[in-house]
């Protein structure tokens, strides 16, 4: 099924389990339903099994949303205990549709509890007291946390009777947008389908001795934390150079700000040197690094912003990034902020989930679940970026019950492809918008909207910086008061000239010799037009700018001198 037509399915409130193989676009399809859902009005709650997981969505994990935490089993009263609780009132009682993603890490008791407080709360015996669930995740990644001797089967989530009763519509994605057609895609769907060949092996053992071409080490991936950590430390000791450390900065409701600090892959506390092997742990398209993006640091700006070079020679500035968890109208209630990296001269394969790797070492000799090897490899976009090791037949395994699932889910997920029209499908969206009260009006849609975005501009981050500006503060101590680095601050220069002209920013401007250079190498990247660096509104992009003068004028003196230039 193709990413467009599960959308459908989806606006159109059906229950769904939304999966397919590692790099399809499930938590795309997932992003794009919940700002659907948010412009209209309709209280989303966007959560996960895993703290990892929950702050790719920017949600928080299922147990505490819920209130279910690490129990097994809720009495009677448990709930009533729980009706007491503001916050979890709040949640419960607003909520129309509930996601849970990477679904194949809860345990199918816990699936069943979810169920049971939502009945309560909603005093609807219905399955999960009759919101739309959404569930989404690859039953081939690691499975639950179990008890001692517990089989998958006792544990999957599938397995439980809220997934039953839910008559999950089965949407199975089947488009690829990490590997292409290539070798790895064709081991990665050999494992899924239980039959590697013997050419996939070959293919494997000669990984063995690849030679990775790049400068900079590929990340060795490991199953526990203390030997990366272990190996981490002793590189970075190694480095003679000096270190910069950096302590995230947390805003909002303290326990929501401790889950953000456990599940937040940039860590509270990041040592760096010149020389340190780093990967980002964010998504930014518009600076050209994913979570995963590779790099060393080689160098530190005068605010102490570490410039990483990527595997591919790309020069990019670490800029402070906000991990958050937000409310079901997309405002955060709790936030990190902190540099987007760690080092990665080592990560586990837990951690490497939902990261998409352009190379790394890897010794899966001593696998010792099902489905960590597929975790691992499909990580990569192709086998040119693999050294591996070793491995063991477990680690070209996957659970035999996951396997017989997933041939049923597809067999579903094509009976739910044409079960419905593209127009009906559209008839009953509008209609399960009216009937859980959401807007279902264009011209109410965009009113919305409108307002949504006039209030953000109003309590914006801009605004505030605009203050600070007109009590005649410096760059730098609007930047050290607010936690932000100064090049943060210099962007804000250009959005508040154009939502606030009034605004005096003439003491910033750079030397005129500077603002020339720039505007001719904006021109002129202007003129060749091209898609990748001149956007949709006329603005080029500045990471083709800073490229196109060698490195030579900084990413905060090109922010700082469009400002100018737009004034």
């Amino acid at each position: 099924m193709q990413q467009k037509q599960a959308l459908a399915i989806l606006k159109s409130g059906k229950n769904v389990f939304l999966t397919g193989s590692a790099g399809a676009g499930k938590t795309y399809v997932l992003n794009q339903y919940v700002q659907y859902l948010r412009e209209r009005k309709v209280p989303v709650a966007v959560t996960a099994s895993t703290g990892i997981a929950a702050t790719h969505m920017n949600g928080m994990t299922i147990h505490a949303w819920a209130g279910i935490g690490v129990k097994d089993d809720l009495s009677g009263a448990d709930l009533k205990n729980m009706k007491t609780k503001k916050y979890l009132t709040k949640n419960l009682d607003n909520v129309k549709v509930l996601i849970i993603d990477e679904i194949s890490m809860l345990h199918k008791k816990q699936v069943d509890l979810v169920d049971k407080v939502l009945q309560y709360f909603k005093e609807n015996s219905a399955a999960f007291g009759g919101i739309q669930v959404v569930f989404s995740g690859d039953f081939f990644q690691l499975p639950p946390v179990g008890n001692h001797g517990e089989t998958t089967r006792d544990k999957f989530a599938f397995m439980s009777k809220a997934w039953l009763s839910a008559n999950l519509a089965i949407c199975y994605l089947t488009e690829q947008h990490r590997q292409s057609e290539n070798a790895l895609n064709t081991i990665l769907n050999e494992i899924r389908s239980g039959q590697v060949s013997e050419a996939s092996i070959a293919h494997l053992q000669n990984a063995k001795a690849t030679s990775l071409k790049n400068k900079i080490d590929p990340p060795k991936l490991y199953s526990h934390n203390a030997d990366v950590n272990r190996i981490n430390e002793q590189h970075l000791l190694g480095l003679s150079s000096t270190s910069n450390s950096y302590h995230a900065e947390t805003k909002g409701n303290a326990k929501l700000v401790e889950t953000l600090k456990k599940s937040a892959s940039a860590p509270e506390r990041l040592r760096l040197k010149k020389g340190a092997k780093v990967m980002f742990v964010k998504n930014n398209y518009e600076l050209g690094y994913i979570n995963g993006t590779l790099g060393e640091v080689t160098g530190f700006t005068d605010d102490r912003t570490p410039e990483v070079t990527t595997l591919n020679g790309q020069k990019l500035l670490a800029e402070p990034a906000v991990w958050s968890i937000d409310n079901d109208a997309g405002s955060p209630i709790a936030s990190y902020l902190q540099v987007p990296l760690k080092l990665a001269w080592a990560i586990t394969v837990h951690k490497s989930q939902g990261m998409t790797l352009d190379a790394a070492e890897m010794d899966l000799s001593k696998t010792f679940e099902r489905g960590q090897g597929y975790v691992a490899l499909s990580r990569l976009k192709s086998l040119e970026g693999l050294r591996l090791l070793g491995f063991n037949p477990t680690a070209l395994q996957v659970d035999p019950l996951a396997l017989k699932a997933d041939i049923r889910f597809q067999e579903l997920s094509k009976m739910a492809a044409i079960e419905k029209t593209e127009a009906e499908l559209e008839k009953m969206a509008v209609q399960f918008l009216r009937y859980i009260g959401g807007l279902s009006d264009p011209k109410e849609i965009e009113k919305h909207k409108k307002k949504k975005a006039e209030k953000k501009i109003k309590k914006s981050t801009y605004l505030i910086t605009r203050e600070y500006i007109d009590k005649g503060w410096s760059i730098a101590k609007i930047a050290n008061e607010r936690g932000l680095s100064d090049g943060t601050v210099m962007g804000h220069l250009l959005k508040i000239q154009d939502l606030y002209p009034e605004v005096d920013i003439s003491r910033f401007k750079p030397a005129d010799a500077l603002l020339e250079r720039i505007e001719k190498v904006r021109e002129k990247l202007l003129e060749e037009n091209d898609p990748n660096v001149v956007r949709d509104d006329g603005t080029v992009s500045q990471k083709a700018m800073y490229e196109a003068m060698n490195a030579e004028v900084g990413y905060n003196e090109i922010k700082l001198a469009l400002a100018f230039l737009f004034d």
